[in-house]
């Protein structure tokens, strides 16, 4: 059965709109999120009729991050879990086919990373970025200490993933993180873009996007890197005092264990 979590539409001109249709949990990355997710991309890079995507989220928020209320599994069950959202990585950001984000709203944390793998991100000027990982005892995931890098600067990236501040759309562009900052309807910007983007000859963009990404960084290396820091975090007090102070709507009290 279809998960009606995520929407799935046809434009005109091969563009097709993957909607993150959860608001009341604001979008989260839970399971079936992530599988419904993994899911819709694959069979749109093997569509011969799509030739580029829209990654969007609904209700006013692009993506809240990972699913927090089913965070405290065993450890294999959560690398299992990360490894899901490391394929929808792999998708986009290596793919055969042009994805640009429309982000309103939220992308925090996951939310953010999914964001900034897409080859253009389109900002309404409602948009907040964060990279929240830090708030919940966890290293930034999602491949993104390989696409801020590209995107910011080694520099500016690490200021930003460690502040944990949020970002406005206004701000998020001018720094680099998005690129189209949009006053209108950030899906109808980013169907405008991924036309844009959109080769004339397909198959040589098929191998030109994981080409690019290979050399500005090896992005299979930083996933293999914070899955494994990750499977040290997700067994530490820390993370279990910040999964626990974040459902009981109460500031978490670190303690560097």
């Amino acid at each position: 059965m279809a998960f009606e979590g995520l929407r799935i539409r046809d434009e005109s001109g091969g563009i097709r709109v993957l909607t993150m249709a959860e608001p009341a949990r604001r979008n989260a990355l839970s399971d079936d999120m992530r599988g419904a997710l993994r899911d819709a991309l694959q069979a749109a890079h093997d569509d011969a009729s799509v030739r580029a995507l829209v990654l969007t989220g609904s209700g006013g928020c692009f993506c809240a991050g990972g699913d927090i209320k089913a965070m405290g599994q065993p450890i294999p069950i959560a690398l299992k879990r990360l490894d899901i959202v490391h394929d929808i990585v792999r998708l986009i950001a290596l793919g055969p086919k042009p994805v640009v984000a429309a982000v309103d709203g939220a992308a925090y944390g996951g939310g953010m990373s999914l964001a900034l793998c897409c080859d253009l991100v389109v900002a309404a000027e409602s948009a907040r970025f964060c990279a929240s990982f830090a708030r919940v005892g966890l290293v930034p995931d999602m491949g993104i200490m390989w696409s801020l890098p590209r995107r910011v600067g080694a520099a500016r990236a690490q200021q930003i993933l460690l502040d944990s501040r949020e970002r406005a759309g206004a701000e998020a562009v001018e720094t680099g993180m998005a690129d189209i900052l949009t006053d209108g309807d950030p899906v109808a910007r980013a169907i405008d873009a991924a036309h844009a983007l959109m080769p004339a000859a397909p198959l040589p963009a098929a191998h030109l996007r994981p080409i690019l990404a290979r050399h500005q960084g090896d992005l299979e290396s930083v996933l293999r890197d914070e899955r494994a820091a990750q499977a040290t975090l997700f067994a530490t007090q820390d993370h279990d005092e910040a999964r626990r102070a974040f459902l009981e709507k109460r500031p978490p009290e670190f303690s560097g264990v």
